[in-house]
């Protein structure tokens, strides 16, 4: 019997034995859910997302005000913002392979810490000439008849571009190489924390220009330099202390491969090439004219002064870094992810640009945008579901053919009502009369078009992707806009288009980017990585060129078709890496 019915029966008082056990359960339960959380927010994921999340932030307000304060410096002209998004690419694409080897060369800690600090402080030393330019802004131009203000500019620029150098290395070294140490390799939690590190770019990209857009509009130039000063000192001494715990709480973090020293790799690699020249070498060789030639070589290298031999060293570096690349098993795979850069269909300057010129608003824009960002979280959302139904290589598959599918509606928006683009421009060859009719039906469609001029406060080089200058505010001046075009059937084909999709866009980003983090191995894991960027902004300069060749809304549909042609051919190459991997999987098995 129970001790319920025990009990009752001697006439004693019921005790609910059974509810006592349930109470401490349910006690220690409710115990355990607050120790659960405090032990995740202090374990290593939590703390490199906030981390990541200060750290994006900053990235973005800067990338947003730098472009807004080159403009108000230069009378509201694009000169400086063009010189500044060229030598930003060009840096990272000529730089790109030994930022990744520095990265692979060092411990972890020192290429976090180094790569934070110097961002941090680039961009608080800019902050600090910017406030005072802006300040006196007429003084600095009598002194020196104007060349102090250009030595300013110089300054500013540079300083900007060391910060991104910066940003490079610390994204590579965290989003590339942390995060598969401290998943344990585990590829489950590494698609999520991708997943998660994207959602929270996502959402930094659309907030953070718009917290520093109201600072600079409520107050002044000058207090948007201070706000950012501000914010940058804040996060690197937090993202110091936290990227430190981190690395004191995750072991294998302080464990890399051995590095060798850099003459002494030159070196070896010189003496291999040296003695396959002379035949076979398990045998001893005679003292002959080749191995003298050899020797001497060897000791002109020797010889030479150390900045030569660090120059030699720095050009032998970068090839090396582009052959590792193009060695590795998912080198197709990167390089479609590339061909994505190369393209107008996304929220950038050339997008809203052109938007602004068919009479949509910018309040409109703003409420596009806001959509986009939401699909974008889709597409991580949709990267982890798929990869963990149907593995990682056919989730890129999917993620093409939905991206391709989506861009299928941008390309139908070029020839659809409301398009305002111009055949004729494809016909050179046709007969003046035919190409004053086309002129004229071309005139009729063209009603409600306007061209791009200048004062938009756009960089040149926007970032759709891992890596990174994004700057989703554009102003125009003297543009017309909210003039109602003859059709909207074309514009919003083109919108759907986008913003659809985004979602097969970003989970492809995120299959390719935990491709490479699977598939390279530790020791080339910076240099890969750094040459990707280099691709990636290499690829995105194409795009810019194509815009600078064909600048007029009439323009705008030969540069979606190429758009989409890039796009294709992207995707054409991972569908080859695809196949490729599944054949490999076949015959291992």
């Amino acid at each position: 019997m129970s001790q319920r019915a025990d009990a009752s029966q001697c006439g004693g008082v019921v005790v609910e034995f059974e509810s006592d056990d349930i109470r401490d359960a349910r006690a220690k339960k409710a115990r355990s859910i607050p120790g659960s959380a405090l032990i995740y927010l202090k374990g290593p994921k939590f703390l490199i997302y906030v981390s990541g999340a200060l750290s994006m932030w900053g990235d973005r307000m800067w990338h947003f005000a730098i472009s807004v304060f080159l403009i108000e410096l230069y009378g509201r002209n694009l000169l400086l913002t063009a010189v500044f998004g060229l030598v930003v690419a060009g840096s990272v694409l000529l730089l790109g392979a030994l930022i990744g080897d520095w990265v692979d060369r060092n411990p972890r800690n020192k290429v976090a810490h180094a790569s934070l600090f110097i961002q941090n402080i680039s961009v608080t030393i800019c902050s600090i000439v910017l406030m005072l330019v802006f300040s006196y802004k007429q003084r600095i131009e009598q002194i020196w008849d104007g060349w102090l203000t250009v030595v300013c500019y110089t300054v500013v620029i540079v300083l900007a571009d060391v910060a991104n150098l910066a940003s490079t290395a610390l994204t590579i070294a965290i989003q590339r190489d942390w995060i598969v140490v401290i998943t344990g390799y585990n590829r489950g939690h590494l698609a999520g924390m991708n997943a998660t590190m994207r959602r929270i770019d996502q959402v930094t990209n659309i907030l953070a220009p718009l917290a520093v857009g109201q600072v600079m509009t409520l107050a002044s130039n000058v207090v948007g330099c201070g706000f950012i000063l501000g914010w940058n000192l804040v996060s690197l001494i937090v993202e110091f202390f936290f990227l430190s715990r981190v690395y004191r709480i995750v072991p294998a973090l302080s464990v890399k491969p051995p590095v060798v020293e850099v003459d002494q790799v030159y070196l070896q690699r010189m003496e291999r090439r040296g003695s396959q020249g002379e035949g076979n070498v398990a045998q001893p060789q005679p003292l002959t004219e080749g191995n003298c030639n050899t020797s001497l070589h060897l000791k002109e290298i020797t010889d030479l002064p150390l900045c030569f031999r660090r120059f030699r060293w720095l050009v032998s570096t970068c090839k090396d870094g582009w052959r590792a690349y193009y060695r590795q098993p998912v080198f197709l795979a990167g390089m479609g992810l590339a061909f994505l850069y190369t393209t107008v269909l996304g929220f950038d300057c050339i997008t809203t640009g052109y938007a602004y010129t068919q009479g949509i608003s910018g309040s409109l824009l703003s409420l596009l945008m806001g959509v986009s960002a939401i699909t974008g979280l889709m597409g991580t959302v949709m990267f982890t579901r798929l990869r963990k139904t149907y593995g990682l290589v056919n989730t890129g598959i999917i993620s093409s053919c939905l991206h391709l599918g989506c861009l299928l509606l941008c390309v139908c928006s070029v020839f659809a009502p409301g398009s305002p683009m111009d055949l004729s421009l494809l016909m050179p060859y046709i007969t003046s009369n035919s190409s004053s009719e086309l002129g004229g039906m071309a005139s009729q469609r063209q009603k409600h078009t306007y061209p791009l001029r200048g004062g938009s406060n756009q960089p040149l080089l926007p970032d759709r992707s891992s890596i990174h200058w994004t700057n989703n505010t554009v102003l125009f001046d003297n543009v017309p806009s909210g003039t109602a075009p003859e059709s909207y059937i074309s514009i919003i084909l083109l919108f759907l288009g986008v913003i659809t999709a985004r979602i097969g866009l970003w989970s492809f980003d995120l299959t390719v980017t935990q491709l490479l983090q699977e598939n390279i191995c530790e020791s080339e894991r910076g240099v890969v990585n750094g040459v990707q960027s280099s691709m990636n902004y290499l690829m995105d300069l194409l795009h810019f060129i194509m815009v600078i060749s064909a600048p007029q809304p009439q323009h705008f549909g030969i540069l979606v078709i190429i758009s989409v042609l890039f796009i294709t051919t992207g995707h054409t190459m991972y569908f080859l890496y695809a196949h490729k991997a599944k054949r490999k999987h076949r015959l291992d098995t």
